[in-house]
This record gives structure tokens, C-alpha cells and sequence, in this order.
């Protein structure tokens, strides 16, 4: 399904940076790789603004965020630790999700997410919702369990029609992050979503830069010129971005470096107002 045959596991495990030996299909493997992948590689859609393809077949991502050692949005993401996650063992599926963290409006369904089904228990895996998504996999069979991963706090919560809502904490109360149903998603409907979410006038990521890093004690995003810090007790530093210091806040906040060449474009598209 997800092409794991396809994917260099070696190179994959040293960009994570893993060191704890031959990967299982156990729960503390799903757990370690999924926190070392969202450690490792930053979210990001830079070649969005920059006006390229965002190609999802297991080798064209593997180029990009494994040797290229860039970063990448939700299907990219999701992409590349299903087609580990399948090569070590695990049994993945894809689903969508609808994102609630927009207000009331409703918005289509664009973010790709995993269920990866352990010792016949589903566990949500999502390495591709930026700074407000889990670092490790969520339990899906006991909605309204809380888990703690580190300083944040999340759960699922159950709905009508089998609708699972991922939660996060925020000063004091839970808050919706997204939504998706039982049925499973495939690799191309991730393409289907992803001309949506790379092209469409709509689309989040078209027209503006989004960074986004979920650390253990400070998450950061960077979205159009502001650089915004959410701190574990809520609050949230936010302030503006000048130009000369872009390239410096992408390897500092981020640990993103770019090409010079992908640098000296984004660089002038910043200053151009996008």
C-alpha cells in the first residue's frame, strides 16, 4: 500500500536519528520512531510558495526530506513514516481530516493522518500537523484517556457516526485540533488533496510562508512574516519577521537550511510581500 519495499529504511532510521537497534513491529518502536521522525524533520511547504510540485511517490520524498534533509507538509509527512512504518512490520492505514482549529467554519477535508494497528489496538500516528500535533502516537480505543507527552496534553474524543476528534489542552481547556471518520484513505487520494492544498487560491499554504515545530518545550511557527512561540502554560510569544534575519530564524527556530539557491528565491519572494 504505502510502497515501503521502495524506501532506503537505513538512510530514513540516521536521518531520524535513531540509535536503539533493529526496529520492531512493537509498540515502543511506533513510539520512538514516531518522536524521533517529529523531532528530526521540520513541517514545512516551501516549495508551495516557491511555485513547485509537491510529489508524493516514496522516492520523490524520500529525496526530498530523507537525503535532501528538507522538510515537508502533512502528506509528505505521513508518506514517508507510513512507507516506514510499513517496511518495519506495522500494519498502517491512511485517513483524512478535516482541521478545527479555524473557528467555526467548516473546511474541507485536506489534512492527512495514519492509523497504525498494533497488538490489534489503532493508534493515531501524525507527523504532519506542525507545532500543535502530537510528537507520539495517540490511543484510539480508549476515547477520553488523556496522554501526556511531555508538556502537552492530548486525547480523542468520540462522536456521532464514529468521528474521532483529536484534542490538545490549553490553558486548562481542551480544544479541537481535527476530525476524521472511519473510512480509510489511500495514497492517491493523498494526491487528490494535495493539488488542493498546493494550487487551490484557498489553500493555506498557497501565497505565504508556513514553518511550523512541534518542540518538547517550546512549539514555533513561522506564518507569512510572523514567528509565533507557544509556551506550555498557553501563552503565546508572537512577533514580526524582517528579511535580513529570515534565513537565520528558518536554522535557528527550525533547524531548516535551505539551498542557496532555494534561499535567494524565497528570500526575494519575502521581500517582494510574500
Amino acid at each position: 500500500m504505502w510502497s515501503g519495499d521502495e524506501l532506503d529504511l537505513d538512510a530514513y532510521l540516521a536521518r531520524i536519528g535513531w540509535q536503539s537497534g533493529e526496529p520492531r513491529a512493537d509498540l515502543r518502536t511506533l513510539k520512538e520512531v514516531h518522536r524521533a521522525h517529529t523531532g528530526a524533520i521540520t513541517f514545512e511547504s516551501l516549495d508551495v510558495l516557491l511555485g513547485r510540485g509537491v510529489g508524493l511517490d516514496v522516492k520523490t520524498v524520500e529525496d526530498k526530506l530523507v537525503h535532501g534533509r528538507r522538510g515537508g507538509y502533512c502528506y509528505e509527512q505521513n508518506t514517508l513514516l507510513a512507507a516506514a512504518l510499513e517496511r518495519i512490520g506495522f500494519e498502517v492505514s491512511g485517513r483524512g481530516a478535516r482541521n478545527r482549529t479555524r473557528g467555526d467554519a467548516l473546511v474541507p477535508v485536506t489534512h492527512a493522518v495514519l492509523v497504525v494497528t498494533v497488538e490489534g489496538e489503532p493508534w493515531l500516528c501524525d507527523a504532519g500537523f506542525g507545532w500543535q500535533g502530537p510528537r507520539e502516537p495517540v490511543p484510539l480505543a480508549r476515547p477520553g484517556a488523556e496522554v501526556r507527552q511531555g508538556e502537552w496534553l492530548f486525547r480523542v474524543r468520540e462522536e456521532a457516526g464514529g468521528v474521532l476528534a483529536l484534542c490538545a489542552s490549553r490553558e486548562g481547556s481542551w480544544r479541537d485540533l481535527y476530525a476524521f471518520s472511519p473510512q480509510p484513505y489511500h495514497p492517491v487520494d493523498y494526491v487528490v488533496l494535495n493539488h488542493y492544498s498546493s494550487s487551490h487560491p484557498r489553500s493555506a499554504f498557497v501565497g505565504r510562508i508556513v514553518v511550523q515545530y512541534p518542540g518538547d518545550r517550546v512549539r514555533s511557527a513561522l506564518v507569512g512574516r510572523e514567528l509565533s512561540r507557544l509556551l506550555p502554560d498557553g501563552r503565546v510569544e508572537r512577533r514580526a519577521v524582517a528579511a535580513e534575519e529570515l534565513i537565520a530564524v528558518l536554522e535557528r527556530e527550525f533547524g531548516l537550511r535551505l539551498p542557496e539557491r532555494d534561499a535567494a528565491e524565497l528570500l526575494r519572494m519575502y521581500r517582494a510581500g510574500h
